[in-house]
């Protein structure tokens, strides 16, 4: 629609945002209508119009097989058009239109705000099924006339009102009562009946006030909550609620009727909502089981580096302390994600604040500042089973490069980068048969680089190495499933490769 407007129209962007609005809001006139809307706003040059959006009805057969979004048709050629746009009005006159042998009965309704009009609704009915209306479709006729007018006085969608979200809101087919401008129910189609029949209903809705019915069947609650849902349900207001009792929860949403301006009374659209809510906390009793089962893990994992530090600072050996406390990091880099995603929604976690973490929980090895350390690039948002592992691999080769590639007292730089693409970087890209088959349609590529002493003439990062080595090579070629090497860096030291999938 942007588009449209912008190049065939001059509308101001606050015409346009009316124009939005009407659009998220006018499922409703087409369904009540039972016919196909179309949205015509006059061109620049006033000469034709331009079709900026269509809708379909959900409540019976169509009467465009084709979109029409993007049709330009001159002045005169649609005179239902021209006279809806010139004097303001809704026209009905003419004869039924036949498209591909199908009667259609054709309506514009102007779009007006602030007394000026935007464009014309062309409203377009099928009349091959026409038969004798039943109540529930003459209740339905009766509401989309009583919106059309509202659309023509400028009235709908409500002004200054925040935007239902129309994906959760309750639709026609799911629930119809009418309401007099006194609240009294006139008519209740069949769905809405059951939906408060959920609620403990056990009489006819007919003749009812709805709010105080609506109250009644709530909880008891506090005076200023029961006397809202009164006026909620009784339509004065266009408001949404959801009315939960005797183990039914139903979502309402009140749509106040003002065809000349003056309340006539409402539409309440009404849906059962009582097995998605059922869903929903069931979903978040299991989201809450979940993240607290990483808290409690991150607990075990953090009393088990207590344990291995307490036996540490016993420890006489300097090989076994060391041993003990390279054990610790490995245990609280595994740490550090499961508190992550005690914190989460879901298995995802944002890996950089765990990069981050790890990076400073190895620096303490140097606390007096000879290596400086940095982080660049972005590792994204990776699932669980990703970050795992990958904890690990990173630990060991911080922890590697401060052991062996700056010693006990150089100083020099460290640097951790990452880069997520679709395609393998240029130099550092998949071999043809990598251990996962196919290759990858989205890689993490990971580099490690100091500017130490470099490796050792003849090393075999393949093949040599220590415990921590064979930790990072186990790990990104079995467990994630990637590729892992280390070469001689750019400018003296050493550059530690990993590449890994991401799925």
């Amino acid at each position: 629609m942007n588009e449209l407007v912008r190049r065939h129209t001059t509308l101001t962007g606050a015409d346009v945002e009316w124009l939005h609005n009407l659009v998220s809001e006018w499922q409703l006139l087409s369904d009540l209508s039972f016919a196909d809307l179309v949205l015509w706003i006059p061109t620049w040059d006033g000469i034709r119009y331009v079709s900026v959006a269509q809708m379909r009805p959900n409540t019976g057969p169509t009467s465009y097989q084709d979109d029409m979004v993007g049709h330009l048709v001159p002045r005169g050629r649609r005179p239902l058009l021209d006279a809806a746009f010139d004097e303001g009005r809704i026209v009905r006159e003419g004869d039924p239109e036949w498209r591909e042998e199908v009667p259609v009965r054709v309506e514009s309704i102007p779009v007006r705000r602030e007394g000026k009009v935007l464009g014309v609704i062309a409203r377009n009915t099928n009349l091959l099924t026409v038969r004798t209306p039943s109540r529930l479709e003459l209740t339905y006729l009766q509401s989309a006339s009583d919106l059309a007018q509202m659309i023509a006085a400028g009235s709908f969608p409500f002004p200054g009102v925040e935007q239902v979200d129309m994906d959760a809101a309750p639709r026609v087919g799911d629930g119809l009562i009418r309401v007099d401008s006194d609240g009294i129910v006139t008519y209740a189609s069949p769905n809405a009946l059951s939906a408060y029949h959920r609620l403990g209903l056990t009489t006819d809705m007919v003749g009812s006030h709805l709010g105080r019915t609506t109250a009644d069947l709530a909880p008891p609650s506090r005076a200023a909550v029961h006397e809202a849902l009164v006026k909620l349900a009784s339509g004065w207001a266009p408001r949404q609620t959801e009315v939960e009792a005797q183990g039914g929860v139903v979502t309402l949403r009140a749509i106040p009727l003002k065809p000349k301006g003056t309340l006539t009374g409402s539409l309440v659209l009404c849906r059962d909502v009582t097995e998605l809510r059922r869903r929903d906390r069931e979903l978040m009793t299991k989201d809450a089981t979940i993240r607290e089962i990483h808290h409690r893990v991150k607990n075990n994992l953090q009393t088990v580096a207590a344990l291995l530090r307490l036996q540490s600072r016993r420890m006489e050996s300097e090989a076994g302390r060391a041993a003990l406390d390279e054990a610790v990091r490995r245990v609280g880099s595994i740490a550090i994600v499961h508190e992550t995603l005690s914190q989460a929604l879901d298995e995802q976690v944002a890996f950089d604040e765990i990069a981050d973490r790890v990076l400073a929980m190895v620096m303490e090895l140097s606390q007096d500042g000879r290596v400086a350390t940095r982080r660049t690039g972005s590792f994204g948002i990776l699932s669980a089973e990703v970050a795992t592992p990958l904890s690990m691999v990173l630990t060991e080769l911080l922890q590697n490069a401060l052991e062996h590639a700056f010693g006990p007292t150089a100083s020099g730089n460290l640097e951790v980068s990452a880069l997520r693409g679709r395609a393998p970087a240029t130099g550092a890209g998949w071999s043809e048969s990598w251990n996962g088959g196919a290759r990858p349609e989205e890689y993490l590529l990971i580099t490690v680089q100091d500017d130490g002493r470099g490796m050792p003439e003849g090393f075999d990062p393949q093949s040599a190495g220590n415990l921590g080595l064979q930790i990072v090579r186990t790990l990104a070629t079995g467990e994630l499933g990637g590729t892992f090497d280390m070469v001689a860096g750019p400018n003296g030291g050493t550059k530690v490769i990993l590449e890994i999938p991401v799925r």
